[in-house]
C-alpha cells in the first residue's frame, strides 16, 4: 500500500531529524567544552570556512582579498561546533536518502524479477499449449483419415453386396438440364 508506506517513511525522516538536531547539540557542547575538541575539530574547518567566505566576499566586491585576518578562538570555536552541528544534520539526512534509495532500488530489482520469472512462467505455457495443440491437431487429423477410411469401407461393402446379389448398383439421379 503506497499511500500508507509513505507517511510512515515522512514520520521517520522528521524523526530521526529530530533525534539528530539534539545529538548535533550536545556535539557542539562539547566541542565547546573540550580543548582537544575545540582545537582539532572545531577550529580547522571554522578558520578555513571564514577564510573562503571573505575571500570570496571581497572578490564579488572587488576588492584585492590577499590576506584575509583569521577569526579570534571563541568566535572560530562558535563558528566550528556551529559548522559540525549542521553537518551532523546534513549528514544525517543524506544517510536517510541513501537509505530509502537504496531500499526503493531493492523494491524495483524485487519486482522486475517477479517479472521476469512471471513471463518465463508464461512462455513456458504457451509453449506447453503450442505442444499439446499439435498433438491434438494430429489426433484430428487421424480420426478424419479414420472416419474416411470407415466411410470407405462401408461404401466397400455396399458395392460388394450389390455384387454379390447380381442387382445391378442403383443409377446415379439424373438432373435435369434446366437445373444445372
Amino acid at each position: 500500500m503506497v499511500v500508507g508506506a509513505f507517511p510512515m517513511a515522512k514520520l521517520l525522516y522528521l524523526g530521526i531529524r529530530q533525534v539528530s538536531k539534539p545529538l548535533a547539540n550536545r556535539i557542539k557542547e562539547a566541542a565547546r567544552r573540550s580543548e582537544f575538541f575545540k582545537t582539532y575539530i572545531c577550529l580547522p574547518p571554522a578558520q578555513l570556512y571564514h577564510w573562503l567566505e571573505m575571500r570570496t566576499k571581497m572578490r564579488i566586491m572587488g576588492f584585492n582579498a590577499a590576506a584575509v585576518k583569521p577569526l579570534n578562538e571563541g568566535a572560530a570555536a562558535e563558528l566550528g561546533a556551529e559548522l559540525l552541528g549542521e553537518g551532523i544534520i546534513f549528514i544525517t539526512a543524506c544517510s536517510c536518502l541513501m537509505l530509502e534509495y537504496w531500499r526503493h532500488q531493492l523494491k524495483q530489482r524485487r519486482k522486475e524479477k517477479e517479472r521476469r520469472i512471471a513471463r518465463e512462467s508464461l512462455r513456458g505455457e504457451v509453449g506447453h499449449l503450442g505442444l499439446a495443440l499439435e498433438e491434438l491437431q494430429t489426433q484430428v487429423q487421424a480420426t478424419q483419415m479414420q472416419l474416411a477410411l470407415e466411410e470407405l469401407r462401408a461404401q466397400l461393402q455396399e458395392v460388394r453386396a450389390h455384387l454379390c446379389l447380381g442387382d445391378p448398383p442403383p443409377a446415379p439421379p439424373v438432373v435435369p438440364a434446366s437445373e444445372k
